[in-house]
């Protein structure tokens, strides 16, 4: 798990450090796209932990096949969390081809987040095994969201 996390994390990074040879010229939209070593660090944590999350509601959703509300829910939540990936890979493109990153893109990262955990707590169950995995699930959720507020505080 840690060895993907790292080489995801290489070439998150040159992919945003390759970004600078095709930006455009001004030198805002360079800055934001290489972006900080905090900026690059919250720009990770969002992808990493979104994609662990998906491995949880992954688990979950096996969990749950005999409680049709609670596979329902959980629908819901990976399908919030596939669209904030989505409105994250539109960002990416966009900063990676010397434009601007769309804000309707941000705004759809934002609402997806929201809705994911919305749905996620709604969620309930008496099994511990599930209600544990429910728990881990809302903190990694809570941990991308975090994440997000951070690149939109750290990537001007």
């Amino acid at each position: 798990m840690m060895s993907r996390v790292v080489v995801l994390l290489f070439a998150f990074l040159s992919l945003f450090a390759s970004s600078q040879i095709y930006a455009a010229p001004t030198r805002e939209i360079v800055a934001r796209q290489v972006g900080d070593l905090t900026c690059n660090f919250d720009r990770l944590s969002i992808v990493a932990g979104l994609a662990t999350l998906q491995g949880t509601l992954k688990k979950l959703s096996g969990q749950v096949t005999n409680d049709t509300t609670a596979a329902a829910g959980l629908q819901t939540v990976t399908d919030a969390v596939s669209g904030a990936e989505g409105a994250i890979g539109v960002i990416a493109k966009a900063l990676l081809t010397g434009q601007a990153a769309p804000a309707d893109a941000r705004t759809q990262v934002q609402a997806n987040l929201t809705a994911a955990q919305t749905a996620l707590a709604a969620i309930n169950s008496t099994d511990s095994t599930i209600s544990a995995n429910l728990d881990k699930a809302t903190t990694q959720l809570a941990n991308a969201a975090l994440a997000g507020q951070g690149v939109v505080a750290n990537c001007k």
